[in-house]
């Protein structure tokens, strides 16, 4: 039972952090029509990739707790690592599912809060979940380092990339700035 729920464990965490990667970026070109196409795709498969994205998050969450449950008690051998730096990565797994939570409550009931909520309020929390769920599965998702590491930092300074450059364009600072 606790290998298959491992097993089911991390290919949901397999599933949810390309999921949310994709989440992120369409949510960067959203609303920047200077993208063009990209923006058209992006207004096309945002929402319904976040929601996806969500739906698979939490379903790694639970099963997640279910598996830090066996290993805190005994029921499972504790990983390669020290139990504080297991604990420790999956409070920070728990710090992005609370600030994508956050994020959600923020465009479904914006005006649950005391000010209602914009797009940048609510993906701000977005980028910061994703942030938090980049340092848990650098952490914590060990079992496919030789995989994920590689194209960990490529694949955020991308999205980094992306979003310095929509700042860039909403400040508007000139694509072409030959001088007339």
């Amino acid at each position: 039972m606790s290998q298959f729920v491992w097993l089911l464990d991390r290919g949901a965490a397999l599933v949810t952090y390309p999921a949310l990667y994709l989440a992120v970026l369409t949510g960067v070109l959203y609303n920047t029509e200077s993208f063009g196409m990209l923006h058209e795709a992006a207004q096309r498969i945002h929402i319904e990739l976040s929601v996806f994205a969500m739906i698979v998050a939490l379903l790694h969450a639970g099963l997640g707790v279910l598996d830090a449950w066996f290993v805190v008690t005994g029921q499972v051998p504790a990983p390669a690592y020290s139990m504080p730096y297991f604990l420790g990565g999956v409070a920070v797994g728990a710090g992005a599912l609370l600030m994508f939570v956050v994020a959600v409550l923020g465009f479904t009931d914006a005006k649950r809060f005391q000010h209602p909520w914009g797009p940048r309020v609510v993906h701000s929390f977005a980028y910061a979940g994703f942030a938090f769920g980049t340092i848990h599965a650098a952490a914590i998702g060990t079992d496919l380092t030789g995989l994920i590491r590689p194209l960990l930092g490529p694949s955020v300074a991308f999205l980094v990339y992306v979003l310095l450059l929509r700042l860039l364009v909403l400040r508007g600072i000139p694509s072409n700035a030959t001088p007339g």
